[in-house]
């Protein structure tokens, strides 16, 4: 087994330990930002069309609802603030990617994959174009994205790609003496505030009409889909003709759900503001997105007051599969973070961290969101995002609503969305399987990219990933 960069130019102690004395445990974001106050549900409502879940995708679909038919009355429930949770706290990446990448679109559907990349395009346009007409202030940036060799193995797999970059091209780009080569995606991605977005979605849903409420957390869904269906909170119930569900990473209100996705834990460093010199001293003047290529790889961007966000390489899973705040503070993991964090970039040496946290990411299988309806096509979802939500919630909001439309669209014709994973097994298998494969996949990383057996076998099942 051989070593990666981060283990043979790994940064002093001293270094790490300077850059994490005063971080605070909070996401940055949600710091960032001032809150609307939504009510509490109490007494019954009735509505057209109830979303459950107000992240990305509940947010989009409400909005999504209104915009094609306004008079309809939508209510989304919330069970603790909007934009709490992953929609709050994620990297802030954008993506254009339906499948999480191209390779693990084409392996899954090799027919649709150039169609569903222009969909995942035109969704992001879209985004685009939904931000500047509400005015929604998100600090939306579409710099694109660059993907970095930072092993010599690595290099062959940018050669063919539009956009790839030599060594002295991808570190004319950001100055990072790891990069061995690289590939710009100019489109591909945009850059937000992640809570920005969130609660500017939410101030949108509203002005289109949209009732929200906070603190409502579902219990139940009673009705066989013959009928209205209603949803019952603690504090009261909403009664409406459609349900859509976009709990994500929480426990599924659907029975058949439960084993899709599990939980994996993501890990985030924010770095206090880089003075003029520091950022001359890297470079970075176009401000892409930043993401290795390997499989436990890192993510990183500039913020609009020009900090760094340095996340991702530990994907810790707990046994369960259960969604807990104390899961979210991991030293181990933030230390890991700032050790190869000044690998990568050694002229920063002094620079401290104002803020780590974490937060958990709906996992499926195939590593990209699936779709489905309930209760005679009255209730539909979408969840399993893997890591790429932001983008894909918008497209997914539209699925969502062409399911209870109930006509077929090119959407719903899509294999990618008529498809289901393969479910997880149940405990103790579900966290001894998903440990084995995080072991290969690292193993992997150190043995210049090679998939051992077990990797081979799952992608062979159709349960393997590489983005």
């Amino acid at each position: 087994m051989g070593t990666t960069v981060f283990e043979r130019q790994r940064p002093a102690a001293s270094v790490v330990d300077h850059a994490l004395k005063d971080t605070s445990f909070a996401v940055f974001w949600l710091d960032d930002v001032q809150r609307t106050e939504y009510p509490r549900l109490t007494g019954a409502v009735t509505a057209d069309l109830a979303v459950v879940g107000g992240g990305y995708a509940g947010l989009w679909t409400a909005i999504r609802a209104k915009e094609r038919q306004p008079d309809r009355k939508v209510v989304l429930l919330e069970a603790s603030r909007v934009a709490w949770a992953a929609s709050g706290r994620n990297g802030g990446f954008c993506e254009a990617s339906l499948t999480h990448g191209h390779e693990n679109g084409l392996r899954r559907w090799p027919d649709e994959i150039d169609r569903l990349e222009q969909l995942g395009l035109e969704n992001l346009d879209a985004i685009g174009a939904t931000v500047e007409r509400y005015g929604m202030r998100a600090d939306f940036e579409r710099t694109g994205q660059l993907a970095v060799a930072v092993e010599p193995h690595q290099v062959e797999w940018f050669r063919d790609e539009e956009g790839f970059l030599d060594r002295d091209a991808v570190r004319e780009q950001v100055h990072s003496e790891t990069y061995l080569a690289g590939s710009w995606d100019r489109e591909g991605c945009a850059l937000v505030h992640p809570a920005k977005l969130g609660l500017e979605l939410a101030r949108v849903a509203t002005e289109l009409g949209v009732e929200i409420f906070e603190h409502a957390l579902v219990r139940s869904i009673d009705g066989d889909g013959s009928g209205p269906v209603t949803l019952k909170t603690e504090g009261g119930r909403v009664t409406a003709g459609s349900i859509a569900l976009a709990t994500n990473v929480f426990p599924s209100l659907l029975t058949r759900n439960r084993l899709m996705t599990v939980p994996v834990y993501d890990y985030v460093l924010m770095s206090e503001p880089l003075t003029a010199e520091q950022l001359a001293s890297i470079g970075w003047s176009n401000r892409q997105g930043l993401a290795d290529s390997a499989n436990q790889f890192h993510y990183y961007r500039l913020s609009a007051d020009d900090r760094i966000l340095f996340g991702g390489y530990d994907a810790i899973y707990h046994y369960g599969g259960r969604v807990r705040p104390e899961y979210e503070d991991r030293l181990e993991s933030h230390r890991r973070l700032a050790e190869h964090f000044f690998t990568t970039f050694p002229q920063l040496e002094g620079l401290r961290f104002t803020h780590r946290w974490g937060g958990a990411i709906d996992s499926s299988s195939r590593f990209c969101a699936f779709f489905g309806t309930a209760r005679k096509g009255r209730v539909a979802y979408a969840t399993g995002f893997t890591g790429l939500g932001v983008g894909a919630a918008r497209f997914a909001a539209d699925v969502m609503l062409d399911h209870l439309s109930g006509v077929e669209t090119e959407r719903t014709q899509l294999a990618m969305v008529r498809e289901k994973p393969i479910p997880f097994p149940p405990e103790p298998a579900a966290a001894i399987g998903i440990n084995l494969v995080r072991a290969a996949m690292d193993r992997a990383d150190h043995n210049e990219g090679r998939r051992n057996l077990f990797l081979k076998t799952l992608d062979a099942l159709g349960m393997g990933f590489d983005s």
